[in-house]
């Protein structure tokens, strides 16, 4: 499954520990003083359920992989053939490079070329950094080639609190509009209003066995336009995922069947996105680069204390 990238940093007493791997850029595994925030899974697999993957030039679907571009129909390949959608972009199976390294970080680059339904030519970098508290990650874009080029940026990371069952675990998602979905997982452009609604985490609802794949907008925002979403155990500890003023949507997935090292576990993703699902067609969110232009952004994961 490529290399694996492991990533220490000593801050006083504590020593902070981070996985990242060569295929896909993920994260595979953050233990942030002895207590593990991702949900670990077995080396010798590629990344199950697109655990902690980079997805770029597009998270979540594109309907039917088709948009269109300049009075043209672009036909991008169906990478979720269940549901007939195009899912997760173009780089969730490519080998990234090192471009440098250091104890407690990582820099991994990889290039989008022209692909059936995406004409354009990118040059992208992932930038892993250990921090006291937790792991910052900075993605870089930029366009080389000769026209604008769509894009939008996301990752899939499995959220944990240490050994507590997610079952037991409260989901903050500190967001006002929910994104109503059809059959496909694709947004019908109906928005609605989370208030009173059991789709409203913004003052946290325990996981139990509900089971989400779900999408939300409007985002609360801190002073500084970034926001903050996360999980809490019983005893007042959890994981904070936290998003640059860039990320604008949300998306919340849980599955009862993740293979972790020790066989499955129930697991749930907190996903950062720039944009919608479908944002190939529905614009929301959708950031286009100029012939030249560099975009970046960045999200982190970091422990709560009780």
């Amino acid at each position: 499954m490529g290399e694996q990238f492991e990533l220490t940093a000593s801050f006083g007493d504590a020593t902070q520990h981070a996985v990242v791997t060569q295929v896909g850029a993920a994260l595979r595994r953050l233990v942030i003083d002895g207590v593990e925030l991702v949900q670990d899974y077995p080396p010798e697999i590629a990344a199950p359920s697109c655990a902690g993957v980079v997805l770029m030039p597009w998270p979540n679907r594109v309907a039917g992989g088709v948009w269109e571009h300049d009075g043209a129909k672009e036909q991008l390949a169906l990478t979720e053939p269940a549901r007939g959608n195009a899912i997760h972009g173009l780089l969730r199976h490519s080998s990234y490079s090192q471009v440098s390294r250091t104890e407690g970080s990582v820099i991994l680059a990889a290039d989008i070329s022209p692909a059936p339904g995406y004409p354009f030519e990118l040059a992208t970098t992932v930038h892993y950094e250990l921090l006291s508290n937790g792991v910052q990650v900075t993605h870089m874009l930029r366009n080389r080639g000769d026209n604008s080029a769509p894009v939008a940026v996301g990752a899939h990371p499995y959220l944990r609190v240490g050994d507590t069952e997610v079952s037991e675990l409260v989901l903050v998602i500190n967001a006002q509009r929910h994104m109503e979905l059809d059959g496909s997982m694709i947004p019908t452009g109906e928005l609605s209003d989370v208030a009173g609604t059991d789709l409203d985490y913004r003052g946290g609802r325990m996981l139990g066995d509900v089971a989400l794949d779900d999408g939300w907008t409007e985002i609360d925002r801190d002073p500084d336009g970034g926001s903050r979403h996360y999980l809490r155990a019983p005893d007042g500890s959890g994981v904070e995922l936290h998003m640059d003023r860039n990320y604008g949507f949300i998306q919340a997935y849980t599955t009862p069947a993740f293979p972790g090292p020790g066989g499955p576990v129930h697991a749930v993703a907190i996903e950062p996105m720039t944009a919608a699902a479908n944002a190939f067609n529905n614009g929301l969110g959708l950031h286009w680069l100029a012939p030249g232009e560099s975009w970046e952004t960045s999200w982190g994961i970091s422990r709560r204390r009780a």
